[in-house]
């Protein structure tokens, strides 16, 4: 019996468990019946791990835009602080002159 090439440990964190079970429930068929799954089923693993690196990077990539947001929001405040402090300082010099 040869071990398919998803059934490495390092490829097994990155499948659902329920894919590894399968997996390993064709792994243990007989040979013509194992041999005839395993192009459907190598690609079938490929497509999950694929949408797991793609969701990892949109779960990043989500992660730096709320960052980016925090800084957006934190440097409109301290702008409009600014604003609000040369008004009242224009308004007191034309009260004052």
């Amino acid at each position: 019996m040869t071990q398919p090439r998803f059934g490495k440990p390092e490829d097994q964190a990155t499948i659902p468990p329920e894919l590894q079970e399968l997996v390993q429930a064709i792994a243990s068929l007989p040979d013509p019946h194992r041999t005839r799954l395993q192009g459907p089923l190598g690609r079938v693993v490929d497509n999950a791990r694929r949408r797991r690196q793609i969701l990892n990077l949109v779960q990043d990539a989500l992660g730096e835009l709320r960052l980016d947001m925090k800084y957006l929001l934190f440097d409109l405040d301290a702008t409009r602080r600014e604003r609000d402090e040369y008004r009242r300082k224009l308004e007191q010099s034309r009260e004052n002159g």
